[in-house]
């Protein structure tokens, strides 16, 4: 639906952000919906430009609207409040858009769930938030990978460990320095804390080191980064860029760094971790990746003052992780079975992201993925490309939703491609670039 459609009403601040939550929220305002701009929408509303400004400005701290410049301003293509599923694939088209594990690749956990309530439940709160033993292995575990030594914590979930991070010490008008093109789910999180993005860009080797040297030195007070499968483009962290980005870091020692592990053990590239560069760090691990994104269940580590907060913005809130959940990431860790499944599946998805890489390369395509589940390609047009590629049965997602400043691109997830259909997905990508061509059969 065209935005400038939809007449929004009031006559204050107040009144015309209910007026457009409300619409948002309904969906009369879609994802990606431009607004009218403020000095049109006063003179139709007959209130001062002032009282439009400061209506976009609070829905834009609430993570509902972006500015884009003078491109103007949108609902954001994730809002906070929104209540419609955004990454259902068509009938009849293949997912590639939905950002999720394969479920044919992922552990059969009956078997360890049948061991965990066997075990009976603990009554009473785990000291801490974590019992004993999840500690000590996920400890274990974070040495050796190099992560730096500090207290341990679960949180409900890769996301909600990056926000109990950023709460404490960000607030809102702060601001975080996050990855362009980056995970949609991140810069919401940022918008929905009310925090002014600083965009760094992004290349096969993770952030570039001059773009994040700017971004701090420009007022940016944290920096969240991907150390390894990134997402969009499956960017990793090897040996040089770490220590080249560690390096920026030391000169800008206030700055609260934060680290996204989300692949964990299904990434298939070594870690190499950018914790303790700085004063204040937090190390954020999750198990949806490898385990299922229904295992809600994130280790956070950090600073020991970072950590403190962290630990006790769960005692106020939920608490802790449920202790069966613990059991079975505990399981999960320590299972030979389940380890090995990862390991298969890390290889399955290494051989559907690389196969299609190089047939879009040998294509003349401009696409990257080095490691994780997404490849990232670059194109002149995406909401056509999507357009056409959804025409010719692939449902493929749009980079409007991962980009700030990067230049226009898709992001396919090779989780439900079957490598046999390879070669017709790059001809229709490559089609769906030379429109008048026709799609291949």
């Amino acid at each position: 639906m065209d935005a400038v459609r939809y007449r929004p009403r009031g006559g204050t601040v107040k009144e015309l952000v209910a007026d457009l939550e409300q619409a948002i929220a309904a969906g009369t305002l879609p994802p990606e919906a431009p607004l009218p701009p403020i000095r049109a929408l006063a003179d139709d509303l007959g209130v001062a430009p002032g009282t439009v400004a400061g209506a976009y400005a609070t829905l834009r701290d609430r993570g509902l609207l972006e500015t884009r410049g003078r491109a103007g301003t949108f609902v954001r293509y994730r809002p906070a409040g929104a209540t419609r599923v955004l990454d259902d694939a068509p009938p009849g088209a293949v997912d590639l858009a939905g950002g999720q594990p394969d479920p044919q690749l992922l552990p059969d956990l009956s078997a360890l769930a049948g061991d965990v309530f066997g075990a009976g439940l603990v009554a009473a709160a785990p000291t801490g938030g974590v019992l004993p033993e999840v500690a000590a292995e996920a400890r274990r575990r974070l040495d050796g990978d190099g992560v730096p030594a500090g207290p341990v914590a679960l949180t409900h979930g890769g996301l909600d460990g990056l926000g109990r991070v950023l709460r404490t010490r960000l607030r809102p008008g702060d601001a975080v320095a996050v990855e362009d093109p980056g995970w949609p789910n991140a810069l919401a999180l940022a918008a929905g804390l009310g925090l002014r993005t600083v965009p760094v860009a992004v290349d096969d080797a993770g952030p570039r080191p001059d773009a994040l040297d700017r971004a701090l030195a420009g007022g940016a007070t944290a920096v969240v980064v991907t150390d390894r499968a990134q997402n969009p483009t499956g960017a990793r962290l090897d040996a040089d860029r770490a220590a080249e980005l560690r390096a920026v870091l030391t000169r800008h020692p206030d700055t609260l760094l934060v680290e996204d592990d989300h692949a964990a053990e299904l990434a298939g590239t070594p870690l190499h971790a950018l914790a303790g560069a700085t004063r204040w760090w937090a190390f954020v691990r999750s198990a949806s990746k490898p385990y299922g994104p229904d295992l809600r269940a994130a280790v956070v580590t950090g600073d020991e003052e970072t950590m403190t907060r962290v630990e006790d913005g769960l005692r106020v809130g939920p608490g802790w992780v449920s202790t069966v959940l613990q059991r079975l990431l505990l399981g999960c860790w320590q299972s030979a079975d389940v380890a090995a499944q990862v390991g298969r599946a890390a290889a399955a998805y290494d051989l559907r992201r690389s196969t299609l890489v190089q047939a879009l390369t040998g294509a003349g395509l401009d696409a990257v993925g080095g490691t994780g589940l997404n490849v990232w390609v670059r194109v002149p047009d995406e909401a056509a490309v999507t357009a056409r590629l959804l025409t010719a049965g692939w449902a493929v997602a749009p980079g409007t939703r991962f980009r700030l400043r990067a230049a226009p691109g898709i992001r396919i997830t090779v989780s439900h491609l079957d490598p046999g259909a390879v070669p017709r997905l790059a001809a229709d990508l490559a089609d769906a670039l030379t429109p008048g061509r026709g799609f291949t059969a």
